[in-house]
């Protein structure tokens, strides 16, 4: 029998002493302490003998699902409810301006709405989608930087760093390679989120959270 050794690191939300001077729907938005997550983490979740796959999982598969959950892992811990220092929101971690181009303008609002929140990943992510069908089309099983090309993988960078850097990514033939502000950059990313099957999903323009 195999045994596992599970360690988890409890997450703790301090109110903050002052908020005053923030406007109305952003001071709500930092009533919750920012959590420190770094992207390049290793797994919480690490096995005494051999090393487990825990992106992929029997109960999951390897489609929309269980994609979503590992980038949410990555990015939050699937924390709904997270605020990082640099301000990006929810479990999935976005930044503002791109919950504004998928038609969510209340940050509040979107923290507290779980349901939100999984509207507005499928929405950024047909969105991804549409805007990198060529580069999808055009790289999907070739090598950059000895990393494989496939489409859940830019689907993934391009939630990282945007579908501009990851069209420079590959273009460049990987030279340009985006971090955020935690270190964590495209090809890592790339790698790390290559092996899901979204051939399922629409490819939309201008996606809206609300109407998914």
């Amino acid at each position: 029998m195999i045994s596992f050794k599970v360690a988890f690191i409890p997450l703790a939300f301090l109110l903050l002493n002052s908020v005053g001077d923030l406007p109305k729907d952003r001071a709500k938005t930092f009533l919750f302490e920012p959590c420190e997550i770094p992207h390049n983490e290793p797994s919480l979740f690490q096995e005494a003998e051999i090393v487990v796959d825990y992106w992929s999982t029997p109960i999951l598969g390897n489609g929309y699902t269980a994609f979503k959950e590992a980038v949410a892992f990555k990015e939050s811990r699937g924390d709904y409810r997270c605020v990082n220092k640099f301000g990006y929101l929810g479990k999935y971690q976005f930044h503002q301006s791109t919950l504004h181009l998928i038609g969510i303008s209340s940050s509040h609002t979107f923290l507290e709405h779980p349901e939100l929140q999984e509207k507005a990943f499928l929405a950024n992510t047909i969105r991804n989608k549409w805007v990198l069908r060529k580069y999808i089309k055009r790289y999907s099983g070739t090598y950059v930087n000895g990393i494989r090309i496939t489409e859940s993988g830019i689907i993934a960078a391009a939630h990282l760093a945007g579908p501009g850097s990851v069209k420079k990514y590959l273009i460049s033939n990987g030279d340009f390679n985006k971090s955020d502000a935690f270190g964590t950059n495209l090809s890592y990313y790339l790698k790390i989120f290559s092996d899901y099957n979204l051939q399922d999903l629409p490819a939309k323009q201008r996606p809206k959270a609300h109407q998914l």
